[in-house]
């Protein structure tokens, strides 16, 4: 049994040898065939690294950003922003400040209600944030709330403090800037009690933030934010229904109970604003889970989509690795007449054209995964985006390669073995 297994073995050295041979005595024609493989396994490994380091980076901004995050508002979510907003939108009552304490009260499952109003269209555009000194920030978001906002939002203070209640009762001058905003504003100077000019109304800087990082293409750590009362007096045409309404930010007391805790706030909110059992919400629901499964959705088709031209581009080079099989088996024709004479058998002349053709497409297969981690390296690199293969994708990369070669090479492998040995010997 020992001295068989050798065999075996001896035999599958030779039939790689011979391949290689083959390979290397035509080497234009091997590197033709082969694009096909490479081509497919490239596009392969290319697209899961990008996938994979999206789908990594959005995981971990939002859970920078907390994961139990469930916030309402008027305006349900648009990816891309564009277009008017649909008129049964357009016909909903605004949330509330009202809305937002009446859940402070009575939604005892929540940890924090944060009271969310931002300046976006053409007044945030207008808007300039700079020192008395003339030095300005580049565009912050700005963002009028309560002090619920930090637990609500995964936020925390790395020097002074966040805005309190008082802060909020009297409409003060305090705000919070974000480590981005500071550095505009400030550079490396410490910017706790120093003054901004917000449209030319000065603050004092009580609270700077932690670094977050960037968010679904927004900047978290260029923001500056103020107590909301003292926002409605500086924008009062926001209040008024003049911009985006107020954003309710909530965050559960335990993480386990998130949907207990959004079900609540749903029932409390419906309630408030006299919606029968059988009427649709009039409001806004976001979670964090369910946004970033929206996004897993969407880069699944994005990579479902490519691993389809993949596929077609692995079934080009299968069909002309089953071409060019055909041709070898043709011109060798007097070999295999020969090789059957000294003694092969039909499964010895089989198995040396299919390692052929797996060992064809096994060279292609080891090209496209060098080929497709060179353009994930690259992106990576000139890009700053996080494409990363994983090692399932590399082993799932090249099995497809070589399972290709065994395929379409069963054809060819089996076309000579059955071979007519004296008729092979005769061929010219």
């Amino acid at each position: 049994m020992a001295t068989r297994k050798a065999g075996f073995r001896g035999i599958g050295t030779e039939n790689v040898k011979f391949a290689f041979r083959a390979m290397v005595a035509q080497k234009l024609r091997s590197f033709l065939t082969l694009l096909g493989i490479v081509a497919g396994v490239a596009t392969v490994i290319a697209m899961v690294s990008f996938v994979s380091g999206f789908n990594g980076a959005v995981t971990d901004s939002f859970s920078a950003f907390g994961t139990t995050l469930v916030q309402f508002q008027k305006y349900e979510q648009r990816f891309g922003g564009g277009g008017p907003l649909p008129e049964d939108q357009k016909r909903r009552r605004d949330l509330t400040i009202e809305d937002a304490e009446a859940l402070k009260r009575t939604a005892t499952l929540a940890a924090a209600v944060s009271q969310e109003r931002y300046l976006f269209g053409p007044a945030g555009a207008s808007l300039t944030v700079k020192t008395p000194e003339g030095t300005e920030a580049n565009g912050p978001t700005f963002v009028g709330t309560n002090p619920d906002y930090a637990p609500a939002n995964n936020s925390y203070i790395q020097d002074g403090r966040f805005l309190v209640e008082a802060d909020v009762a009297h409409a003060s001058r305090a705000c919070v800037l974000g480590p981005e905003t500071a550095t505009a504003l400030f550079g490396r100077k410490d910017p706790i009690g120093r003054a901004v000019l917000v449209n030319g109304t000065a603050f004092h800087v009580v609270g700077l933030l932690e670094k977050k990082g960037s968010f679904l293409g927004g900047d978290a750590d260029n923001i500056l934010i103020i107590p909301i009362s003292t926002f409605d007096d500086m924008f009062p045409q926001i209040k008024n229904g003049g911009g985006d309404t107020i954003h309710i930010a909530t965050v559960p007391k335990d993480p386990k109970r998130m949907n207990e805790m959004m079900d609540q706030e749903v029932a409390i909110l419906r309630a408030r604003r006299g919606l029968r059992a059988n009427q649709p919400n009039d409001f806004a629901i976001f979670t964090s889970e369910a946004q970033l499964k929206t996004f897993q959705q969407i880069t699944g088709g994005i990579a479902g989509a490519m691993i389809l031209i993949a596929a077609i581009a692995l079934l080009v080079g299968g069909v002309g690795v089953m071409n060019i099989m055909l041709v070898s088996v043709t011109e060798r024709t007097r070999e295999i007449g020969v090789r059957k004479a000294l003694g092969a058998t039909r499964r010895d002349i089989a198995m040396q054209f299919l390692v052929e053709a797996i060992s064809l497409t096994g060279v292609g297969g080891a090209i496209g995964i060098a080929v497709g981690l060179g353009i994930a390296m690259l992106v990576r690199l000139v890009f700053e985006f996080p494409a990363a293969a994983p090692l399932w994708s590399i082993v799932l990369g090249f099995g497809v390669s070589t399972t290709v070669g065994l395929v379409f090479g069963l054809w060819p492998a089996l076309k000579a073995a059955k071979q007519d040995p004296i008729e092979a010997l005769r061929y010219e």
